[in-house]
């Protein structure tokens, strides 16, 4: 395959959608919305915002999405930034396919993630939060291939955006760009037609918001749901990358 075909696996409630923007203003890069979205709604039924506006305007057959993100990269651009979901990875969905992907992972804070999620699910349970899938992939490609992905904890871009974008290229093998930086405000057309739904914040953004430390009160209920995750998180988190001067 020519070009560099890039997926970035986050959970839940993360900067995923800025980061999308940030590769997307690339002028050598073409993005891709959640594109398992589909196949997970139809699968699961779940209630979500629009979900069955989804599952008609995206291609729900995972096997052929996949297919197309192993694929030639579209407008023959030379980068394939594909922003995913881990917690759309469902048991049925396969993982060869991602092997032939240069591969990434995008981690927050369990405490905040957890209360944030809860605001839309109101009882979130560990699946739903991405981190076992996230887990999971990260110790398959460590082992097929003993190089340890690149692991990006989002407050960390946040707080110094150009060291950590240049980082993750880094890590990634393709060259820094300024371009990364900002872009303009408003909606795509790669974006995934839930956007009208979740994406206000990002529609009115041109950059990372800077990061503010907030104190966060976890509700008693959700208390052990955030112990579990932060045993995944931790491991995940030995591994997350440095910002570069």
């Amino acid at each position: 395959m020519d070009g560099q075909r890039i997926a970035m696996w986050s959970g839940p409630r993360n900067i995923s959608t800025a980061m999308l923007r940030s590769w997307g203003a690339r002028s050598d890069t073409f993005v891709t919305d959640e594109p398992l979205y589909s196949h997970y709604l139809d699968e699961t039924k779940l209630d979500h915002p629009g979900a069955d506006e989804v599952i008609t305007a995206h291609d729900r057959d995972w096997q052929r999405v996949t297919a197309w993100l192993t694929g030639e990269i579209p407008q023959q651009k030379t980068i394939w930034y594909q922003k995913h979901m881990a917690h759309h990875l469902l048991d049925d969905v396969g993982r060869d396919w991602i092997m032939q992907l240069t591969n990434a992972f995008l981690i927050r804070d369990p405490a905040p993630m957890v209360v944030s999620l809860s605001k839309v699910l109101p009882n979130p349970t560990l699946p739903e939060t991405g981190l076992p899938q996230q887990v999971e992939l990260f110790d398959r490609l460590t082992s097929a291939n003993g190089n340890i992905p690149p692991v990006v904890l989002a407050k960390d871009v946040l707080r110094n955006p150009a060291g950590m974008l240049h980082a993750l290229c880094n890590s990634l093998g393709v060259p820094y760009s300024d371009e990364m930086l900002s872009w303009q405000p408003g909606r795509r057309e790669t974006d995934g037609v839930w956007a009208k739904h979740w994406y206000a914040n990002v529609e009115a953004s041109t950059g990372f918001e800077p990061y503010a430390e907030k104190h966060v009160d976890v509700p008693e209920r959700l208390v052990p749901l955030v112990r579990e995750c932060d045993r995944l998180f931790e491991h995940l988190y030995n591994h997350k990358i440095e910002p570069l001067t």
